[in-house]
């Protein structure tokens, strides 16, 4: 039997802290929020497209939990001081805040290009009252004998003293020698140790520092998202994202010190991204396969077609950009665009005499698939099955105008999640629309030569020109942002 798709089965995640798809219940089963902190920027560069591929999940974490009917308070923090943005100020000569500011107004720009929706709050490190707050817990943790003041004056977090450390990247301390301390923000198992939580200041910061009772100095990155979170969402959160580099040391070393604070659970469900690949290397500049969403346009490709190539893999497998992989998406998002416009057509129809009783309306199958850890993957599968099978009925004259607005309603419930439908508010050039009906008439004529040529002249002025069933349908993908 036909399921309607009011009727949704239960959330599940995987939790990267317990390694097991889990059934999400939220921490509180009353009218507030879900509370969410992802991991955002570093503003030493340009965000890439792998930073990207995170944050389009994060957004289609978002988008779905609110479809389900959740209400989600996000925080996505920006990492605005830290060992990259000290070295790439000092590096241009201009202040931190000077440099990465112009970092900062970009990121914004790409998440509006790639339609992810933004955060409720934006939490920049450097905001006074998150300094404060950092001081503050890196005290509690001296008192509690958790961290202390070394020779080099900056504080470290004593890791043999908290037992759960290493849960979350499910390393074993016993098996792993302390390589005694580690200053540096980022670094690998093979070197870990006491992490810093307070930096005390040295040369190469120069003027960047902050006083606190153990002298002139800086925070740690760990420390800067433990106090973000705990300003703005409280004590406990119930999902955690970031991507799977993220996990060690970083959420590792969170976990430790907001549970060292507090006494209390962080984080119910810990969520990681996979790696993005290129072309089935890791993304690096000096492999030449380091692409920024600027440098994705200037391909000639848009936003739109972007977020479908980023958005369409499940979120733990690695996902592998490629030119090809975006021609696809291209083609998948054309494949929609066409589909959708032939169903509005129906839709506008009043004779139903050849509507079939039974034909088979929208189900639970989308929703179903991002249910069972957001699986995108099966989700666009069946959406494109969908695709498959009203197209068949529309050529067969079996699909009425009201089947028709069903499937339109289905496919607005779920572009709530997707965000991929074109814009609607593009003018065709008259000059365009007569070169398309001039290469209708050639192709009628099976003048196939004149239609390349009119197809040329179509796409040098900026558009595609597509031959469906009703006739040439005329896109502008790069309108699409």
């Amino acid at each position: 039997m036909n399921r309607r798709y009011d009727i949704v089965m239960a959330l599940r995640f995987f939790n990267t802290y317990s390694r097991e798809i889990e059934e999400f219940e939220p921490r509180d089963t009353g009218e507030r929020p879900i509370k969410v902190y992802t991991c955002g920027p570093t503003v030493y560069s340009r965000a890439h497209i792998g930073n990207f591929r995170a944050y389009i999940f994060e957004d289609l974490l978002q988008r779905h939990l609110e479809l389900r009917g959740y209400k989600v308070y996000r925080v996505m923090n920006i990492t605005d001081v830290d060992d990259k943005t000290i070295r790439g100020a000092r590096e241009t000569k201009v202040p931190l805040t000077e440099f990465t500011e112009q970092f900062k107004q970009e990121f914004f720009q790409d998440l509006d290009t790639l339609r992810i929706n933004q955060a409720d709050e934006f939490p920049c490190a450097t905001d006074p009252r998150f300094i404060e707050r950092m001081i503050e817990m890196i005290g509690t943790l001296i008192t509690k004998g958790l961290a202390y003041q070394a020779d080099d004056k900056s504080v470290y977090f004593r890791i043999n003293k908290f037992p759960d450390y290493g849960k979350l990247a499910h390393f074993d301390l016993t098996q792993l020698r302390s390589t005694g301390r580690v200053k540096y923000d980022e670094y690998d198992k093979e070197h870990i140790g006491d992490f810093a939580l307070w930096k005390a200041w040295d040369e190469e910061d120069g003027e960047v520092k902050w006083d606190s009772p153990w002298g002139a100095g800086r925070p740690g990155w760990h420390i800067e998202c433990s106090a973000m979170s705990t300003v703005l969402l409280g004590d406990q959160i119930d999902i955690h994202c970031g991507g799977v580099d993220n996990i060690f040391p970083h959420h590792e070393a969170e976990i430790a010190q907001s549970e060292g604070v507090t006494g209390k659970k962080f984080v119910r469900y810990w969520l990681h991204c996979a790696h993005l690949l290129v072309d089935g290397q890791k993304m690096a500049k000096s492999l030449g396969n380091f692409y920024t969403v600027p440098d994705v346009l200037a391909r000639g490709y848009t936003g739109r077609e972007l977020r479908y190539a980023l958005l369409r893999v499940h979120y733990r497998v690695p996902l592998n950009f490629t030119w090809e992989g975006m021609n696809e998406a291209r083609e998948s998002l054309a494949r929609i665009d066409e589909w959708l416009a032939r169903l509005r057509e129906v839709a506008k129809q009043e004779n139903v005499k050849n509507s079939t009783p039974n034909a088979q309306g929208p189900t639970t199958a989308f929703e179903d698939a991002l249910n069972d850890d957001l699986n995108i993957s099966a989700a666009l599968g069946f959406l494109f099955e969908s695709i498959r099978e009203t197209n068949r009925a529309i050529d067969q004259n079996k699909m009425d105008a009201a089947s028709a607005s069903a499937w339109l309603d289905w496919w607005k419930r779920i572009n709530t999640v997707l965000d991929l439908e074109a814009e609607t508010d593009v003018d065709i050039p008259h000059e365009v629309t007569q070169l398309a009906q001039e290469r209708a008439n050639a192709r009628r004529e099976k003048n196939w030569k004149r239609s390349d040529e009119l197809r040329e002249r179509i796409s040098a002025l900026g558009w595609d020109v597509r031959d469906t069933k009703e006739g040439p349908k005329l896109t502008r993908p790069s309108s699409a942002g």
